[in-house]
């Protein structure tokens, strides 16, 4: 009798699923499965793993490939989970660097680091962390269903955190201090608990920061000297979005996940390029098909080299490159499946990937 798999992605298919190798771009991608053991994966344009590394933590939520080579990777410490509901998921704590073999060269630690962090072009380490709003800000805060704060009535807000590589804090900047309470509304249908929930911070060619916000829909750039806030990008037009990435072209993809849109009725994900300022949208992908390209949490996007854009479709572990006028030329899904408490469940999840050329990973190799 042949029992079959109750996981619809596993049952459908996993591996690589299609290459076209005249309009892909070779290289290798890199990925770390959400709630896996820690084990990074860079796999060839095959689908096979050419190789990997085994970091000392879960990821906290994933790893890319610094300029020198080496891993910058965010782990999860396991203490704290019950901070509130939804804590344990994205959970973040550590923060290090390791070089190929998978010797770490550094670690940081913060008890209220989340999702993202990034090593700065001074050396430092940039952290996205979260800890409670002032109380007396709580009656500002709109939006969210009622009812849902944390425990005590808390509402927990987003703070970010530069520190150097031996630990010690240089700079902290609060959004509740900066933020538009007013225009910063939760949606509906999330939970009070956070009025934020930032998932993405990056570091533009200026020094300014970008940071993106999911349950007010919003990404901000902040004046590294004065930490105003000098754009904002909203829903409409986006939706609950993540990896707001700066381009060469001074350009932002932003990969808009399309839950609870406020401008359309029915929830669907795509990839943007938005011009600054202007907020205009330059570019964007969706599948012709309206629902066959969804992932309401995570996800991502990097512009490669050649002009093609990688996607990570998060909820599904969907990896795939498509060309500017929307063309897919390479895919594959995670075939690495965990079981999680709660809602993720039995699970492929990939927060973030990367694709890196043959001569990135050649230097990594020697470095």
């Amino acid at each position: 009798m042949t029992t079959v798999d109750q996981q619809r992605v596993r049952r459908t298919r996993t591996g690589l699923i299609a290459h076209d190798p005249a309009r892909a771009m070779p290289g290798y991608t890199l990925f770390a499965p959400m709630f896996g053991d820690g084990t990074v994966y860079l796999i060839d344009m095959r689908g096979e793993v050419a190789h990997t590394w085994r970091m000392p933590y879960r990821p906290g939520l994933y790893g890319h490939l610094l300029e020198n080579g080496h891993l910058l990777y965010g782990g999860k410490l396991m203490e704290d989970l019950e901070r509130f509901e939804a804590w344990a998921r994205f959970k973040g704590g550590a923060v290090l660097e390791a070089d190929w073999r998978g010797r770490v060269l550094w670690e940081v630690r913060h008890p209220d680091h989340h999702h993202d962090a990034r090593k700065l072009r001074n050396g430092h380490v940039l952290l996205l962390c979260l800890r409670p709003v002032p109380e007396a800000l709580h009656g500002r805060i709109r939006g969210g269903l009622p009812g849902t704060e944390a425990r005590g009535g808390t509402i927990y807000g987003d703070y970010l955190v530069e520190m150097t590589t031996a630990g010690r804090v240089v700079w902290e900047w609060r959004s509740w201090e900066h933020l538009d309470i007013a225009a910063a509304v939760i949606t509906p249908q999330d939970r009070r608990e956070e009025w934020t929930h930032g998932n993405t911070v990056a570091e533009l060619p200026d020094g300014d920061l970008v940071v993106g916000f999911r349950n007010i829909s919003t990404v901000a750039i902040v004046d590294r000297e004065t930490g105003g806030i000098r754009w904002t990008l909203g829903g409409p037009p986006l939706a609950q979005q993540h990896d707001p990435r700066p381009l060469p072209n001074g350009n932002l993809t932003i990969f808009d996940n399309g839950a609870h849109r406020v401008d359309q009725p029915a929830p669907y994900s795509r990839v943007i390029e938005v011009e600054p300022g202007s907020g205009a949208i330059v570019w964007e992908y969706r599948d012709q098909s309206l629902f066959d390209f969804f992932s309401p949490y995570i996800s991502g996007a990097q512009r490669l080299p050649n002009g093609n854009t990688l996607i990570c479709e998060g909820c599904d572990g969907r990896l795939f490159e498509v060309t500017p006028d929307g063309q897919v030329v390479w895919e594959y899904v995670s075939p690495y499946f965990f079981p999680e408490p709660g809602r993720p469940g039995l699970n492929n999840w990939v927060f973030r990937a990367f694709r890196y050329g043959p001569e990135a990973i050649e230097a990594a190799r020697r470095g």
